[in-house]
């Protein structure tokens, strides 16, 4: 059943859905009235709904029956990311998504071959808030993960502050076979606390801003024997994630 993310709610009962997410019931998925989809509201709760009146410009669907599960991981992952060249931030943010990150955050670190363009900034957002957006409805999820505006590395460290656990993955610790940081930063975490993990663009983090990071409470770690790419790194930290919260109980 496919699944919106819905703004505005008539009431406890009634979803209203905008212009856009019209377009993909009207055209890409061929319904009318009658049909059901899955709305979430702001709140994140979902609902099984059916669709009751199609106009020009809004869909209106009325709830059928509240879902009380959720697939949202039981830890807020937020996943920072030196930019990189390409599309790979648009490849980490959609498959991360699906994996269960909460948030992204890139930044400009210093061995970014990227340079942020301001005059791009808004649309280049725009475009991976939507990439986020229909990662999330297409995995399911509850939540949409908020895509961060490209931050520097002093402002990113600020933000650290308010995350419970805070790792930076550094493929020096790989080499050197550190295996136990991040199982043991797992195992410490509780069901709703917040984890923040940085990973370096192609070339990685430099040992000035690890430095810097441990000054903030990071604690580097390795990912495994193997190195890998930046935009494997966050997807297989997410799998681990999920496996160690959702697969070994």
């Amino acid at each position: 059943m496919q699944r919106y993310f819905v703004k505005q709610s008539v009431s406890n009962q009634r979803f209203v859905l905008g212009d856009e997410d019209r377009h993909h019931i009207l055209k890409v998925m061929r319904m009318g009235p009658g049909d059901k989809i899955i709305c979430v509201d702001p709140n994140g709760k979902s609902a099984v709904c059916e669709i009751a009146e199609i106009t020009d410009e809004q869909v209106a669907a009325n709830v059928v029956q509240w879902i009380d599960e959720t697939s949202e991981l039981p830890v807020n992952v937020t996943i920072v990311s030196g930019l990189p060249k390409g599309d790979k931030l648009e490849w980490i943010i959609q498959k991360g998504t699906e994996l269960g990150a909460y948030e992204f955050v890139p930044f400009a670190a210093v061995r970014s071959v990227v340079k942020w363009e301001e005059k791009k900034a808004a649309k280049k957002v725009e475009r991976w808030q939507k990439i986020a957006k229909e990662a999330a409805e297409q995995s399911h999820r509850n939540h949409i993960p908020e895509v961060l505006y490209p931050l520097s590395f002093k402002e990113m460290l600020q933000k650290s502050k308010a995350y419970d656990l805070k790792l930076a993955a550094f493929e020096d610790e790989s080499r050197n076979g550190e295996v136990s940081v991040f199982s043991s930063s797992l195992s410490s975490m509780k069901k709703g606390e917040s984890l923040m993990i940085v990973f370096g663009p192609e070339g990685g983090l430099t040992d000035q801003e690890i430095l810097m990071l441990k000054e903030y409470g990071f604690q580097t770690c390795g990912l495994g024997p193997r190195i890998l790419r930046t935009e494997t790194a966050p997807l297989y930290t997410l799998g681990a994630i999920s496996y160690h919260f959702e697969l070994m109980g």
